[in-house]
């Protein structure tokens, strides 16, 4: 077996653009310098492309450049970038989460046919023993790679169907899913072991389509509550996929950015289900103890509560010191940022000190709402974590509520019966007014748990869209 031996400079390159992703996850860290983040990240992944071009230029039998060969990948890196650019330009942030797990699906598919192709022709991969066959050791690593972007593959598009409003969010159990699971994972483990002994196109087969079965079987017993977890945890699963091929294609740069993504989306998966009270094992092993009837519901009972207008929310938070904004995934299904910034501002105008608060996990996927308000040019400096804001409630006029559920139910700091006990939530309960925006009182969020703050005596509910909503309260403030 012969591996090409890269000249310094190559390697050198490769170093540089590893160091660039460093500061791209360093950067993409905080909102503030999340531009740098991505600046470092695409000038890093601009120079590892160009030295593997460089580097791998294909060659006829004769010795010369494969000309035609050479023009078949920069057309398809033109096609990607024209797809990558038109996507990005048109597709709305509130539909951000679906483009991710869309884009971690494109990750995994990739990897499965970067490993298919190497093991139909090794040869080209450099992976070919001189004595014939493939080498054990990439083998191990073919097969890895392609369990793990298939897993990523399938998962995703359950993800995709989820997060896009295609399947339910409730999750979907199935009978003795467990057991179903843990032996399809230890069968392809099985398989992948005895691949290195016996290269015969049934056992790669077999890897890919019970990898590619076990992907589905894993997400679709998670519930729509847990989906920023599920979104973090398959952008791990295509950065170990990534790196696994790494190994497989000798790429220095492929293995670094994939065990960063890789380790990156393992440490905030974790992060996640901290913040959310929920066990990382069970997560990753497809939903394990979740509740049944989680995924949503409606309110057991009908208690009496103050129903509010849009004029009385202005009204109030005009005459308002402090005013905290609590926004959720209504907030993002109703694309209400824009207004709700142009109500701050009103607010800031009027002299009331404005504070945007964000839970980790509201949203769809990690850094949903930070996402949401970046994008319609809230300061960096009033957006705060709860552990930075939670103390603040008691002294805060007006909690202002929107598109947010559970996030802000005390029922997870009071109910032990609850599934939503032991998530910290926002001592929303503690301000002196509650402005609660929700499309109607039916729904009770993920949970299926129905929320006091609604029926508080110094809470008001603004029953309506919450763009619509919002933009009543503007109109009313302006005048």
């Amino acid at each position: 077996m012969e591996h090409a031996v890269l000249p310094a400079w190559a390697l050198l390159a490769y170093l540089v653009s590893g160091v660039l992703f460093i500061l791209a996850l360093r950067g993409l860290s905080s909102p503030a310098s999340s531009r740098r983040g991505n600046r470092f990240g695409m000038i890093g992944m601009g120079i590892a492309v160009l030295t593997t071009l460089a580097t791998h230029v294909p060659t006829l039998a004769e010795g010369g450049p494969d000309t035609g060969a050479m023009v078949k990948i920069l057309a398809a890196i033109g096609l990607g970038a024209v797809i990558g650019l038109t996507t990005a330009r048109k597709i709305q942030m509130t539909a951000m989460p679906q483009l991710v797990a869309a884009f971690h699906s494109l990750v995994g598919m990739a990897a499965v046919l970067v490993g298919l192709a190497a093991y139909f022709n090794p040869g080209a991969f450099g992976i070919l023993l001189l004595e014939g066959g493939i080498n054990p050791d990439s083998r191990m690593e073919m097969g890895l790679g392609i369990a793990i972007g298939a897993i990523t593959f399938s998962g995703s598009v359950i993800a995709f169907l989820k997060l896009n409003g295609n399947m339910g969010g409730k999750p979907i159990m199935l009978p003795g899913r467990h057991v179903l699971n843990l032996g399809t994972l230890v069968a392809i483990l099985g398989l992948v072991a005895y691949f290195t002994q016996d290269e015969a196109l049934w056992i790669i087969a077999t890897i890919t389509a019970l990898s590619f079965i076990i992907g589905f079987l894993l997400i679709i017993p998670i519930g729509g509550a847990d989906m920023p977890v599920v979104v973090s945890m398959l952008n791990s699963y295509s950065g170990w996929a990534a790196a696994a091929m790494g190994f497989t294609l000798h790429n220095t740069a492929m293995v670094i950015t994939g065990a960063l993504v890789g380790s990156s989306g393992a440490i905030l998966s974790y992060i996640m289900c901290k913040a959310m009270n929920r066990s990382f094992i069970s997560v990753i092993a497809g939903g394990f103890g979740a509740a049944p009837d989680a995924g949503g519901g409606e309110a057991k009972e009908q208690r009496p509560y103050k129903r509010g207008s849009a004029e009385d929310a202005a009204f109030l938070m005009k005459e308002a010191e402090n005013v905290i904004i609590i926004p959720g995934y209504g907030m993002a299904v109703a694309q209400a940022q824009h207004v709700l910034r142009e109500m701050g501002d009103l607010l800031k105008k009027e002299g009331v000190n404005v504070k945007y608060a964000i839970h980790p996990v509201a949203g769809r996927m990690p850094g949903h709402m930070n996402v949401l308000l970046a994008e319609a040019n809230v300061p960096y400096d009033e957006v705060f974590e709860l552990e930075d804001i939670q103390g603040e409630f008691s002294q805060c006029d007006v909690a202002f509520v929107i598109g947010a559920n559970d996030v802000v139910n005390p029922a997870a700091k009071t109910d032990k019966s609850s599934p939503i006990y032991g998530m910290p939530v926002f001592d929303v309960d503690k301000a002196k007014t509650i402005m609660f925006i929700k499309r109607s009182m039916g729904g009770v969020g993920y949970s299926g748990v129905d929320n006091d703050v609604f029926y508080m005596d110094q809470t008001m509910m603004l029953l309506a869209d919450a763009k619509k909503m919002v933009e009543d309260i503007n109109k009313a403030l302006q005048h």
